[in-house]
């Protein structure tokens, strides 16, 4: 069948529902699915045992279906937790050591679109260079006749209990005060994935849009964008709260407001946790993963808390399999996706938010506080796209005349890199759209970061 080889991402499958991505095109990336965990595990279908899980979207139901009907057409066995966050998708798989799994999700985009996170052994997820690509062609091929002789089987069950106790323990519950706390679902996940472990802690908790509805009726569920978090930045202020939690649609990335409501940086708030894990007992001097794009203030931070920093390619690929591959305890990314040792390697939404509220408590600090040392030392543009007709070229122009200048130093972990003593900047590609995407820090100033800011950005424009 014609499936658009537009809907195969870099991480993940997403399309708008019907247009590019519908019920019959579920069923078949289900069957190859199946098919690419079987080559990579070394085994025939029939002896897969495969994760499955949905989220709140009202195409969920049906899609999440026809992947099921993919999987045990091609004889594998499918442990189906229903309608969950996507890192519960990921605690399935890992918890109890299968295959892989496949999340039917389309994360933090607005409610017409669909998709899938796919994952292998380990909760390590697929990407465009290793099984995206290769369901992509499968299907493209024809799949023919199932890989088995018989179908496989269903077996339906239930996370969540077993889910919040395994996040539990990640911190001292006996640590957190009665701190207050805003807390915003984007009518995704987050609700019933996050809200009973919230509500045991003793929070004077303000619930907003707790309830999954793919309708989406206040705002898309996607807190990076500032007008879908205007709600809960003033909702912070207006309720005189210590701090505000917002997760996107899957519920696998949560978002800080602070106490005076201002949003928290995601390369800040890597810093943060990685001095919180640094300082349990047992992390002593353990390996701390960042990205390309993020603060120096990270590696400054792991540096001082007697860690080791690495930076990292951006992607949840990229994450967790390194943390697989080196041990490393925790991996942040500016995006908001945070990766734990102890969750498998995933990234979740949920672990951040208990380990945010028991350093507040342990310190026994606002937010703003802890990230008042951050801000007036590193002065950060955020993520500025611009669209280009010839990045590559863009690129090289970048790289020939600041990587001439004294001091510059060059790197390719992500795009390029150029760094100097008193400020730095990133510039990548986008791996879906003709946009180059530059990050950019000064340790002097605001006005000379913006300065420096405009500069790269007239070059990147011009």
């Amino acid at each position: 069948m014609n499936v658009p080889a537009e809907i195969f991402k870099a991480y993940d499958i997403r399309g708008i529902h019907g247009d590019q991505l519908g019920p019959d095109a579920a069923e078949q990336i289900g069957r190859a699915f199946a098919r690419v965990i079987a080559e990579l595990e070394g085994k025939p279908v029939s002896e897969l045992r495969l994760g499955l899980g949905r989220d709140m979207r009202l195409t969920a139901p049906e899609m999440a279906a026809r992947y099921r009907d993919g999987m045990v057409a091609e004889g594998a066995s499918v442990v189906d937790a229903g309608q969950v966050g996507t890192e519960m998708l990921y605690f399935l798989v890992g918890s109890r050591g299968l295959d892989g799994g496949l999340m039917c999700t389309a994360s933090h985009n607005p409610k017409a679109y669909t998709g899938a996170k796919l994952v292998k052994r380990g909760s390590i997820a697929l990407s465009g260079d290793e099984g995206i690509q290769d369901i992509r062609r499968m299907i493209e091929h024809g799949l023919g006749d199932p890989a088995s002789g018989r179908p496989g089987s269903v077996e339906e069950v239930d996370v969540y209990a077993a889910f919040q106790a395994a996040a539990l323990e990640t911190i001292d519950a006996s640590n957190v005060k009665p701190l207050k706390v805003v807390v915003d679902g984007g009518n995704g996940m987050a609700g019933p994935m996050a809200g009973p472990i919230l509500r045991g802690l003793g929070l004077d908790l303000v619930e907003t849009y707790f309830t999954p509805d793919g309708n989406f009726p206040d705002h898309e569920p996607n807190p990076l964008l500032e007008e879908n978090r205007k709600f809960i930045v003033d909702k912070v202020v207006a309720e005189g709260a210590d701090l505000g939690i917002a997760w996107d649609g899957d519920a696998d990335r949560c978002f800080f407001i602070d106490d005076t409501g201002r949003f928290v940086d995601g390369d800040f708030l890597t810093a943060i946790l990685a001095e919180h894990l640094l300082a349990k007992p047992g992390n002593e001097g353990a390996d701390i993963l960042y990205d390309a794009r993020a603060s120096r203030a990270v590696a400054d931070t792991v540096g001082a808390a007697g860690g080791i920093a690495h930076i990292n390619r951006v992607g949840h690929a990229f994450f967790k399999t390194r943390m697989r591959d080196e041990g490393a305890i925790f991996g942040g990314e500016v995006s908001g996706h945070y990766y734990f040792h102890d969750f498998y390697n995933a990234d979740s939404g949920t672990l951040p938010a208990l380990l945010v509220l028991e350093k507040l408590s342990v310190e026994g600090k606002k937010l703003s506080a802890l990230l008042e040392p951050y801000k007036s030392k590193y002065f950060i543009s955020g993520e500025i796209n611009s669209e280009v007709t010839n990045g590559p070229t863009k690129m090289e122009e970048l790289q020939e005349h600041y990587g001439s200048l004294p001091g510059a130093k060059v790197t390719h972990v992500d795009g390029v890199s150029i760094d100097f003593d008193d400020w730095h900047f990133n510039v990548r590609p986008s791996n879906t759209e003709p946009l180059l995407r530059l990050t950019l820090e000064s340790l002097v100033s605001e006005a000379d970061m913006e300065a420096k800011r405009d500069e790269v950005l007239g070059r990147i424009r011009a």
